[in-house]
């Protein structure tokens, strides 16, 4: 039998990690995040008070096993000079189908056929829900844009209407052979999955060994100057009774230039690796880096192979 694997994330981070886990032999639940009020998204939310559906659609053509036109029509934005400037084609469709079905989880459920996923995606929950970032200054901000537009430093995160699980999620946390947190903005793409009382008891509640993969960079407002021990130190902040038992870096060396250009245009630094202050987990190192187009990206096959290896050791 399968392992069942359950990956928490949002954003980038988790689409490219799926991507690469769904080549193995595993039972992938991906629980995402829904509290992006940005761009297509945003306007989404306004309009219909629907979850976010933006990391949704990424999640779906990261698992999928479609021909390749079909993940570009997922993904094509409109430009134009009507409102459906700046939408993607896969966002309506989305919501299209929450629509007709009347929740957002049945929608994903019709489309997965239409896909045919490697795996299943579930939204953590189907409230509009609203993150909220109190500030070392103690100011709130609203909104998860807002919050990444913000020039202070975060303290925590929360929502601004306690949301109610989706069960789907529930069950596969308690279920889970390995729980995954995925790279990724910290507190806008893994935390939000975190800040409810209802996961992390399902978390505590379940057989499974949770990994981190850490940042390769820093995140301006969010991480400057964090040590991998650091983002871990800071998840534990928000896991229950369970805490991280494995970590994944990436040890190979980034070149001088690359990182000299994320300090000076982006102002992210390099994720230094602080063994001395790890001795409470299992760190899994190895080469998990790729350039593209003068950006730092983690290598999908490389991460998920060593991911692979680690479940079925």
């Amino acid at each position: 039998m399968n392992k069942k694997v359950v990956v928490l994330g949002g954003g980038t981070g988790l689409s490219v990690l799926l991507s690469g886990l769904k080549k193995f032999p595993l039972d992938i639940t991906a629980i995402v995040s829904v509290s992006d009020n940005g761009s297509s998204t945003g306007r989404l939310r306004n309009e219909f008070h629907t979850p976010a559906v933006g990391d949704i659609r990424r999640v779906l053509i990261s698992l999928s096993e479609t021909e390749p036109l079909v993940e570009k029509l997922f993904n094509y934005r409109f430009k134009t000079s009507s409102d459906l400037n700046g939408h993607t084609v896969g966002n309506l469709i989305l919501t299209a189908t929450k629509e007709i079905t009347g929740n957002l989880s049945d929608g994903i459920e019709a489309l997965s056929k239409v896909f045919n996923l490697k795996g299943k995606v579930v939204p953590l929950t189907e409230d509009d829900v609203i993150l909220m970032g109190k500030m070392e200054d103690d100011s709130i901000v609203e909104g998860e844009t807002e919050i990444t537009l913000s020039n202070k430093k975060i303290k925590n995160v929360f929502y601004k209407t306690e949301p109610i699980i989706t069960p789907e999620a529930i069950n596969a946390l308690k279920e889970a052979d390995a729980i995954i947190l995925s790279m990724g903005s910290i507190y806008t793409s893994i935390i939000p999955n975190l800040i409810n009382k209802d996961v992390i008891k399902a978390i505590d509640s379940s057989n499974a060994e949770i990994m981190y993969i850490s940042n390769m960079v820093t995140q301006p407002g969010e991480t400057d100057g964090f040590s991998v021990s650091d983002h871990i130190n800071l998840l534990n902040s928000y896991l229950g009774n369970k805490k991280i038992d494995k970590v994944i870096v990436n040890n190979k060396a980034i070149d001088s230039k690359i990182l000299e250009k994320y300090q000076n245009e982006e102002q992210k630094d390099l994720v230094l690796i602080d063994y001395e202050n790890l001795k409470n987990v299992k760190v899994i190192e190895g080469d998990f880096f790729i350039i593209e187009n003068y950006m730092i990206r983690h290598d999908a096959l490389k991460l998920a192979t060593k991911i692979f290896v680690e479940l079925i050791d």
